[in-house]
Parts: C-alpha cells; structure tokens; sequence
C-alpha cells in the first residue's frame, strides 16, 4: 500500500487571508462539499464516489480530489493490485469539516418549508429532514 505523492502546490489558487473567503475558495460549488460528506463515512474508491454523487463528471471528481490532495484534505493511496485500487480518504484536516457540515445542516433544516397559499409544500415533498450521512 501507498500513498501516492500529492499534486503540485505551485499549480493550487492562492488562498485567501479571510477564513470564511479561504473556505469558499476551498469548498465552493456544490460538488465540493457533496464529496466531503460522502468521504466523512470512510474511504471511498473513484467509482462509489461517482456512483453516491449522480450528475457529476469523472473530470469535475477528479479535479476536486486532486485540489482537496493539494490542500491536505484527502489522501490517495494505490494498492498493488490487478486490477489496480485506488482509495480516496478524508485527512484529520478533512475530518474536521464535519463539525462546519453538521451546522450547516442543522442550520439548513431550521428554515422553514416553502408552502402555498393552500398550506401545502411548494415543491410537493415533505420531510427528508435528518442525518446526510
């Protein structure tokens, strides 16, 4: 088992010195935080991340894991096995957005659904609400 090298710093975005702007510049677009809270359940393989995340694109799961790599987020690690296995895990930095996931989810769920005039759910789905993960 190895921990493949990580990718080249000189290529990452510079990071911001406002901490909320460095987490946005981190963590921005949905993709980001999506894979964040698949890989906050363990280490995950390309194809289960692909397969818990429908409508993203191999390119865009790939550019992120090799951002989060950069940043110390996530670990690549090769297994010397045919077929070759590749397992993508959250770092103790990584681990510790669970806590800024689960605020704001608890946040997200304490705005109220959008109803209609006829008191029922807007978009015609109630409940849901609970764990993400």
């Amino acid at each position: 088992m190895a921990t493949d090298t990580q990718p080249d710093p000189a290529a990452a975005p510079v990071l911001p010195q406002c901490g909320i702007a460095r987490f946005l510049t981190l963590l921005e677009g949905p993709w980001a935080t999506l894979i964040v809270r698949e890989l906050l359940q363990g280490p995950m393989r390309f194809t289960q991340l692909r397969a818990a995340l429908p409508g993203i694109s191999p390119h865009t799961l790939t550019r992120r894991l090799r951002q989060f790599e950069t940043y110390g987020l996530v670990t690549r690690t090769s297994f010397p096995e045919i077929p070759p296995r590749v397992e993508y895990r959250l770092t103790d930095l990584g681990e510790g957005l669970r806590p800024v996931l689960d605020a704001m989810g608890e946040w997200a769920m304490s705005i109220p659904e959008p109803t209609r005039a006829d008191g029922t759910v807007w978009y015609g789905v109630e409940g849901g609400r609970g764990n993400c993960y």
